[in-house]
């Protein structure tokens, strides 16, 4: 079971996952449109806000830092298959 601190939303979990099944690198505008697009209801800005706070705390990491692509990271991988306790997320890179 996946652990759940007071930062996180349930829109961490929609990012993730998504990032982690296509196994792709997205900047937020692309990443927001595909969301919709797989059915998941989220705002533009909410998922900018929350890669940022995700990239913080280490679960997803900028690959290209002027095109702003996210991509998950291990660490957003071992969070997704239960891997991790409520005290390492709340942890800040």
């Amino acid at each position: 079971m996946r652990p759940r601190v007071s930062w996180m939303t349930g829109n961490d979990d929609s990012i993730l996952e998504y990032l982690h099944e296509k196994d792709v690198a997205l900047p937020p505008a692309p990443l927001h449109y595909n969301l919709e697009r797989s059915g998941y209801s989220v705002g533009y800005s909410t998922v900018r806000r929350r890669l940022q706070l995700l990239e913080g705390h280490g679960l997803v990491k900028k690959e290209k830092e002027k095109e702003g692509y996210y991509g998950i990271t291990d660490k957003g991988r071992k969070y997704l298959a239960g891997g991790l306790d409520a005290e390492e997320l709340e942890e800040t890179d």
